[in-house]
């Protein structure tokens, strides 16, 4: 199916030595291919060109038991996989990148699994990167030798990371947040343990193929050769299979009593870490501005948020305290967090639920939203100022759904934001008894 040509005009900033110019970059939606969605931004500052291919694949389609396998899945595809002419080792693929001076890259998070590939956009080099890269989304082998290896390599490190106090404190979180849902469950050396080579196969005939993948492209290319890439790219993929069992809905956690959601758990270590907060909305939510501005007053604007003036310039309690939004297609969480002396946990928890309950009652000062609005929208220009970070911006809209033109409102959509929304929506989204805590390594008094 041949999807519509489609452009949108993006408005990049760059800034000069004596001012500021303006150029309109489009976002091309290319032919679909395989079931994939793909997206283009062509810029001819550099000869390169960056590409990502999204793959609804993430940590949360892990089974039961099997923590750890969405992550083993795509690591292992550059150590070893078929082209026509035979197997390729790990040796080969890491020589081949080499040779290119290519980046391939793979990773996973929460929702997707995600390859990245950065090359010259000489045609001969850029086609062999493309062509590596896509044997090995396509074809890799799992050799059950390399499997064992890995394996053992991830519980080694695993082991190592249970001895690292963000570690514990992150693990713990998130099965305290997200309680039922599969991301609660994080991979153990148990886990890992128990995935097999013939796992590894079966969850990527499972889940990669066309009609879960989002192709995006910037750089030095045209339409038609990034209409090229894209079918090199996913030629050996099937477009479709079977059906997947559908997640369970992210539902906002129920009222509970303070000892169901708040753990404290021993440490041996100098400070106290502590993390506190819930799940919270998508990308694609309407109210996504107004949180993301007040929540640049409340603790994501460094040393001007209000936790920060509240923890660390009036009590002197952390060097660093923080809060954010990490929304997703269909995930979305909010945390705070601070690491402060053990003997210190309960007065620093005290004064940062303190500071986030006074900010849902009244939200921000209009004099603290409208610094907020003028540093996000000043600052908009450091977010699309290469590459890479154009890319991040492209794949992220196209992820979630989002406008076509989101980079070139999204200033309009800052300025917009009044106090009364920015009030609301904390209200609507956020509530102290339903904050999930963690207190890791505090001292009791």
């Amino acid at each position: 199916m041949i999807a519509s040509y489609k452009t949108i005009s993006v408005v990049l900033l760059v800034f000069g030595l004596f001012g500021k110019a303006y150029a309109i970059l489009p976002i091309e939606q290319l032919d679909s291919y395989k079931g994939a969605k793909a997206y283009l931004v062509q810029t001819k500052a550099l000869p390169m060109v960056d590409i990502e291919v999204s793959i609804d694949a993430g940590d949360r389609y892990d089974p039961t038991g099997k923590s750890g396998l969405a992550d083993m899945t795509a690591a292992l595809m550059n150590y070893g996989a078929r082209d026509n002419k035979g197997v390729l080792t790990e040796a080969q693929i890491a020589d081949e990148i080499a040779d290119l001076g290519a980046n391939i890259g793979l990773s996973v998070g929460d929702e997707r699994a995600v390859l990245r590939i950065r090359s010259l956009s000489r045609q001969d080099l850029r086609e062999r990167a493309v062509q590596l890269a896509a044997t090995m989304l396509s074809a890799p082998t799992y050799d059950p030798k390399i499997v064992e290896r890995e394996k053992q390599r991830t519980i080694t490190n695993l082991r190592e990371a249970e001895t690292k106090p963000e570690f514990v404190l992150d693990k713990r979180f998130k099965k305290l947040v997200y309680g039922s849902y599969p991301l609660a469950n994080t991979p153990t050396a148990k886990s890992v343990a128990a995935v097999s080579a013939n796992d590894l196969a079966q969850f990527h005939k499972q889940f990669y193929r066309g009609d879960r993948m989002i192709v995006s492209i910037v750089g030095d290319v045209d339409r038609a050769q990034a209409n090229q890439i894209v079918q090199a790219l996913l030629n050996q993929i099937p477009e479709s299979g079977a059906p997947i069992t559908k997640l369970p809905e992210l539902d906002r956690s129920p009222v509970e009593p303070l000892d169901q959601r708040e753990i404290q758990i021993p440490f041996d270590s100098q400070q106290a870490h502590i993390a506190m907060g819930m799940t919270a909305v998508t990308r694609n939510n309407p109210d996504y501005f107004p949180l993301m501005v007040g929540n640049y007053v409340l603790g994501g604007g460094g040393f001007v948020s209000r936790l920060m003036t509240e923890v660390r310039e009036k009590r002197g309690l952390a060097y660093s305290v923080f809060s954010y939004f990490a929304p997703g297609k269909s995930t979305g969480i909010f945390q705070a967090g601070l690491q402060t002396k053990s003997d210190q946990g309960s007065l620093a928890l005290e004064v940062m639920s303190s500071t986030i309950a006074q900010f849902i009652a009244d939200g921000p000062t209009p004099s603290e939203l409208a610094a907020a609005k003028a540093n996000l929208m000043n600052g908009y220009p450091l977010r699309i100022d290469n590459n890479r970070k154009l890319l991040d911006n492209v794949s992220s809209i196209a992820w979630n759904d989002l406008p076509l033109d989101t980079m070139e409102v999204w200033t309009k959509q800052v300025e917009a934001v009044t106090l009364e929304q920015v009030k609301d929506a904390f209200q609507k989204y956020l509530a102290m008894d339903r904050m999930k805590i963690v207190m890791l390594g505090a001292q009791n008094k």
